[in-house]
């Protein structure tokens, strides 16, 4: 730990990682672009900009954590997800680029000017924020069951200047105002406990309450499909998104539950990830 100059730490920087990442450089750029609060660009036109032994130190550190598992999100505590820089710690998901197949389908679908959506889970609040930025008529009401969540969710509306989000502490569809929906959104857990593609790092540093569910992670999207259409106005649509090999099950969910019109969409690895289901009372 010997670096002078922000190009040295980024180079050492690189090198520690390189055993650990496919992309050594990009990540000690983003931690270090994080400790000296540079964007990306200005640790290259500042290159030869010496660098404190506190700027070195706190790099190192993160750089030890990040050799460790511990994602980058949770180090710097900042995610984007459909281009809103979004506060994350481990008390929330880390937002995932497969989700915003999620707000591309709630997008296309067929709703008023004035759409009242709900989303369960809202974690972040990611996926309600990006709906609350392309659609600023509509009004989302937001739910999760955990409080710290909420917190976190709320400031990153604030951040955004989104006023058309309305926060609730709550267990799924327990949590909602009594109102009817034109469209509920949920990413629910659904990774079954002893998944054997299960990341370990990912276990370990993630909040597992917001990714394992029961019943071969299927405990949650049953519960949901279930009691959503309770909430939903005739007809309304309840988009989910869900394992890659659960596509079947969950078809036959909504099948059961008296939804129609029932699609699978894929994500950009041409994986099943987002089923829609139309409920017509």
């Amino acid at each position: 730990m010997n670096a002078e100059t922000i190009s040295d730490a980024l180079k050492q920087g690189a090198l520690y990682l390189s055993a650990v990442t496919d992309v050594p450089l990009l990540e000690a750029e983003v931690l270090l672009a994080h400790v000296l609060k540079y964007d990306r660009s200005q640790l290259y036109i500042f290159s030869e900009r010496e660098i404190t032994s506190d700027q070195l130190e706190h790099f190192f550190l993160l750089i030890n954590k990040r050799q460790q598992g511990e994602p980058i999100a949770y180090l710097t505590g900042h995610k984007e997800f459909w281009s809103l820089d979004l506060e994350v710690n481990p008390d929330v998901l880390i937002p995932r680029p497969e989700t915003e197949v999620l707000v591309e389908e709630m997008l296309k679908l067929p709703l008023p000017k004035n759409a009242l959506i709900a989303d369960l889970g809202t974690g972040s609040g990611a996926i309600a924020l990006a709906l609350a930025k392309e659609k600023p008529d509509w009004i989302l009401h937001a739910v999760d069951i955990h409080p710290a969540a909420i917190k976190i969710a709320g400031r990153n509306a604030r951040h955004h200047h989104l006023n058309n989000i309305i926060f609730h502490q709550g267990n799924w569809c327990e949590g909602l105002p009594a109102l009817k929906f034109d469209a509920i959104v949920s990413n629910p857990p659904y990774i079954a406990e002893n998944d054997p593609d299960f990341s370990p790092n990912v276990k370990r540093f993630e909040p597992l309450s917001a990714l394992i569910s029961a019943d071969s992670g299927l405990q949650d999207l049953k519960a949901i499909i279930s009691t959503a259409k309770n909430f939903l106005k005739t007809p309304g649509f309840l988009l989910v998104e869900h394992g890659f090999n659960q596509r079947k099950e969950v078809v036959s969910i909504f099948e059961k539950a008296g939804y129609t019109s029932i699609n699978t969409f894929q994500d950009l690895a041409s994986l099943d990830r987002v089923t829609i289901g139309t409920y017509q009372g």
